[in-house]
């Protein structure tokens, strides 16, 4: 049941699922659409996949932004909340995901953001701490629930509960964060 607000409806979240790695062969994409069929199951959500695939990013910060960088950033703006779909390398988040979170700055502030991180034996906890930390710098809020998906065990499918637990608290934070920036203004 979609919520209402005096009589009328709320317009859904706009959910942006980044998928952070570029890696070939990489199990992000099939993770990643796993989790957006979930979300787009739900009429109080609009998911869309910002996949860093299809971003080309200079392997230097330059002076003024490229085309890419201000696209991506117009994404992060647009969105409500995001998912961050994210593999565990060496006990981290890939480069590309990083690369990616500092091509904008405000577009991210008081905004939620929820992790579904894949890998081997952690299930990809790892990477999800570390980016609690940039997060936390980017003034958004991070959920303490997420989906963690150990790929030497087990199937997506018996992840069902724990994405629907978090896309619920994703939609409570994001609509209260979103009424909150309607409402007056965020001092950084």
């Amino acid at each position: 049941m979609q919520e209402q607000e005096q009589g009328q409806e709320l317009p859904p979240l706009r959910v942006a699922v980044i998928i952070g790695s570029t890696r070939e062969g990489r199990a992000g994409e099939q993770i990643g659409h796993w989790f957006l069929e979930r979300a787009e199951r739900r009429a109080d959500l609009e998911p869309a996949v910002l996949d860093l695939v299809d971003f080309h990013f200079p392997a230097r910060y330059p002076h003024r932004p490229t085309e890419q960088m201000r696209e991506f950033s117009a994404q992060v703006a647009h969105a409500d909340a995001f998912v961050v779909v994210t593999p565990e390398y060496n006990r981290s988040f890939p480069a590309s995901l990083k690369q990616a979170i500092d091509c904008a700055y405000d577009e991210w502030h008081t905004k939620p953001v929820a992790f579904v991180s894949y890998g081997h034996g952690s299930g990809g906890l790892y990477a999800v701490e570390q980016l609690r930390s940039v997060f936390t710098e980017l003034h958004t809020v991070t959920l303490r629930n997420g989906v963690s998906v150990d790929l030497l065990e087990g199937r997506l499918e018996d992840r069902d509960g724990a994405a629907a637990l978090m896309l619920d608290q994703l939609h409570w934070w994001g609509l209260a964060l979103r009424e909150a920036r309607a409402a007056r203004p965020y001092v950084s």
